[in-house]
Order: C-alpha cells, then sequence, then structure tokens
C-alpha cells in the first residue's frame, strides 16, 4: 500500500443525481483501492428509480477488516457530491464536525423548480449550512471546468482528482491512473486524464 489509513475505516459517500456518473466514479475508486490492498465495501441506495433521481454510494475503507456497507448516520468523513442541494441533503443525515465536504457548484433543478412550485437556495446559503454541519467546504465549478478541458461528460472524473488529492485518501494518481487505463483507451482516456488533473489541482 501506498498510504497508511489516518482513520480506519475511512467512511466516503459520493452522491449526486441519476446520470451524473455517480455510480462509474465509485467504481473506478472502489477498483483503485482494492487494487492498493484496502478492504473496501461499496453500499448504494437510490431515490426514484429513473435519470434525475437521487444516488448515493457509501464507500468504506480499511486496512484490517471488511466492514458493513452502508456508513452509519453522522460518521462520513469525506462527503463528495455532483449537485449542490443533494450536498447539504446528505451533509445534513451523515456529516459531523470533522467531515470535508466537496461539492459542484452547478444545480441540478428539480422538476418543482423547473415549474416554478419551488425556489432553488442560493450558492452560498447552502454553503453557510454546510459549513455548519460538517467541517471544510471546497466548492468547484466541476462541470465549467470539465467543459473548457473538453470533456463535458467528465465532471465525475474531475471531482475524482479532487478527491484523491486528499491527504486523507489513501491513492496517489497514478494509483487512479492504472485504473483509468483499464476502463477507457484513446482519446477518452486522454481527456479522462486531463479532467482528472484538474480536479486535483482545485485542493
Amino acid at each position: 500500500m501506498n498510504k497508511e489509513l489516518v482513520k480506519d475505516p475511512l467512511n466516503i459517500i459520493i452522491c449526486g443525481v441519476g446520470g451524473q456518473g455517480n455510480i462509474l466514479a465509485t467504481e473506478l475508486l472502489a477498483s483503485a483501492l482494492v487494487e492498493q490492498g484496502f478492504y473496501t465495501t461499496v453500499g448504494e441506495t437510490y431515490g426514484a428509480s429513473q435519470r434525475g433521481g437521487s444516488v448515493m454510494s457509501h464507500v468504506r475503507i480499511s486496512s484490517t477488516a471488511e466492514y458493513g456497507v452502508l456508513i452509519p448516520l453522522g460518521e462520513a468523513d469525506i462527503i463528495v457530491s455532483f449537485e449542490p442541494t443533494d450536498t447539504l441533503r446528505v451533509a445534513r443525515d451523515y456529516a459531523n464536525k470533522g467531515t470535508l465536504i466537496i461539492t459542484e457548484s452547478r444545480p441540478n433543478y428539480p422538476l418543482a423548480v423547473l415549474s416554478g412550485e419551488a425556489v432553488y437556495p442560493a450558492m452560498e446559503d447552502i454553503e453557510a449550512e454546510l459549513k455548519k454541519l460538517g467541517g471544510k467546504v471546497k466548492i468547484i465549478e466541476a462541470t465549467r471546468l470539465a467543459v473548457e478541458a473538453g470533456n463535458s461528460q467528465a465532471t465525475n472524473i474531475l471531482l475524482m482528482g479532487a478527491l484523491t488529492a486528499l491527504p486523507q485518501v489513501p491513492l496517489t494518481t497514478e494509483d487512479y491512473d492504472r485504473v483509468m487505463e483499464q476502463r477507457f483507451k484513446g482519446t477518452a482516456l486522454e481527456l479522462n486524464r486531463k479532467v482528472f488533473k484538474i480536479g486535483y489541482e482545485q485542493m
């Protein structure tokens, strides 16, 4: 193993809405961790089953044992989210004062907001509540950065780059790159490497 865990188990939640690449991001992360010899369990919970419903993946990492797949309430060490209000929803249940939170800044408006039945909260209000619920909060314009890099579908990979940059995460960029090489080829691989590096540099 390249790094030792600063906490065992290390509990990570990756969340967003259907269609944002949440599951792929989780699979890549878990594969990289397993290749480094960590016990890694993954559990997933779904909201509405169709595209646009909430999707939350629990990733539990240990050097010594295989833990249950679901993180207990209030015990997430890191939350990575692809949608701001989803970040807030998950943080209310799973964050504590030591939780590190990384969130995309771009809203994915639910139907009630689009139809005028509800109002989407201001980003500064979301950030203020996240800071009350957790520890450090990092907001990244992930979609904008991915689009500028030429890969609008790679917001998930960009946020995995940011996650990998955290000292608590026991992976190097090389570890993650090996897993991407197994999944992507050619231009797709190069574009994903590019956005992963951009995400890493945001931290």
